[in-house]
């Protein structure tokens, strides 16, 4: 098929159903089919474009409740969002992946015949492309060549999950491409946190992934890794008078690696305090009559941070039957409490790095002053860098805008759509 013909699919009706579905608006819609004309420029650019090419989308994520508990097995509450990564791609025959990025120069290759991990790609985002097809080949599922142009809303460093984007946009290229479109959301999300596990050599959790592959509201319980349980959250936050704003402060996540992965590190060494691999397998209340060992075994921090996993958990139920019951009011007041846990227990807030760095801290600050007694706010995501989280009451939009984006810069304030479908192709 030619550029040309590719050009009328888009700018004709054939696509708007699905892209009114993830983009809500006539206005967006069309801004979204010039975007789509720009990947395929790329694609076009760089590729062989005389075959049929076919689009991606897969969207970032909110973390609504639920903070660093996943990796330990925990109770999260999230959200697929309506920024989103998008792909241009097409088979070719060759057992080669190519992906290139429009943020990126180079091109990423690699061959699907060689799916061990390579050390020199960690961090890279290669090694997350060779993560996704050696979890497809792992689980019995076809791997097969294809050329892909790529172009991310989901700015890195933001907290909306750029990398678990990333990783679920490729999973569904695969998905779509060689396997029909047979392999589960659920387990899309797995293999992408095995390809950032293992093949790009960071400890995170399943959240991330899994709020980006699935779409719309959802609980998810970790209990079980290989078959996590997920819930859709029953609410019509559209009709609530609130926004979901979630500040970028624009701080620089690199050298943190170590800090997250200590949250993680810190709740598995209270867990081991009782013969267990996760504080998901040790009874609160046995942990809690047990401080006093677990404070001498483990240390302090990893007292406040298992005291902080298991308030998430219990937060995580009240945060959904708030919600189900329509009391957005009593959903607020457990967001702004999760938000004082990680601050206060979980530690993850600032860097111990960097003490007289807080951007973080001063939105949060910020926040308290403007919405205090009328919305919520809270860390967002990992910590440490990176954004906040705010529920915030349609009369202060406007002056809650204006004054974080007077502190951290213009754009810095996102006013976000939750996005009903997760990974899928534009059809």
């Amino acid at each position: 098929m030619s550029k040309e013909k590719t050009i009328q699919k888009i700018e004709s009706t054939q696509y708007d159903a699905m892209m009114k579905k993830i983009y809500f608006t006539d206005e967006e819609v069309e801004k979204q089919k010039e975007r789509y004309k720009k990947i395929l420029d790329l694609f076009c650019s760089l590729y062989d474009a005389d075959r049929e090419i076919r689009f991606f989308s897969a969207p970032g994520r909110t973390e609504v409740c639920g903070n660093h508990t996943d990796h330990n097995r925990g109770k999260v509450m999230a959200a697929a969002i309506n920024l989103d990564a998008v792909a241009a791609a097409a088979k070719n025959d060759e057992n080669i992946v190519r992906v290139k990025s429009a943020e990126y120069d180079k091109i990423d290759e690699i061959d699907v015949t060689d799916l061990t991990p390579h050390p020199e790609e960690f961090g890279k985002s290669k090694g997350l492309i060779r993560g996704v097809c050696a979890g497809f080949k792992n689980r019995g599922y076809e791997v097969g060549g294809f050329d892909a142009a790529t172009m991310t809303q989901v700015l890195s460093g933001s907290g909306l999950s750029s990398s678990a984007a990333f990783e679920v946009l490729v999973g569904t290229v695969m998905n779509y491409l060689y396997n029909d479109g047979k392999v589960s959301a659920v387990e899309i999300a797995q293999i992408a946190q095995y390809a950032e596990n293992v093949f790009f050599d960071k400890p995170c959790g399943l959240m991330d992934q899994m709020a980006c592959s699935v779409g719309s509201f959802v609980k998810i319980d970790f209990k079980d890794t290989e078959k996590p349980v997920i819930e859709p959250v029953e609410f019509d936050f559209a009709h609530c008078g609130h926004s979901l704003c979630i500040v970028d402060t624009r701080a620089n996540h690199a050298d943190l690696t170590d800090e997250y992965a200590a949250i993680r590190q810190e709740m598995e060494k209270a867990a081991s305090c009782f013969g267990k691999t996760a504080l998901r397998d040790v009874d609160e209340d046995e942990f809690v009559a047990s401080l006093p060992m677990v404070r001498e075994k483990a240390g302090d921090r990893c007292v406040l941070r298992g005291l902080h996993f298991y308030g998430e958990n219990n937060r995580v139920e009240k945060a959904v039957a708030a919600l189900e019951q329509g009391n957005f009011d009593a959903f607020k007041s457990v967001i702004t409490e999760s938000g004082f846990s990680s601050y206060m227990y979980n530690q993850n807030v600032f860097s111990a790095k960097q003490p007289l760095t807080q951007p973080v801290s001063l939105a949060l600050a910020v926040s308290e002053y403007i919405l205090k007694g009328k919305g919520a706010w809270r860390v967002h995501g990992g910590g440490f860098a990176g954004t906040i989280q705010a529920f915030v009451p349609a009369e202060l939009l406007e002056t809650y805008k204006t004054t974080l984006e007077s502190i951290f810069g213009e754009g810095a304030c996102y006013v976000l759509n939750i996005r009903p479908v997760g990974g899928t192709e534009i059809r």
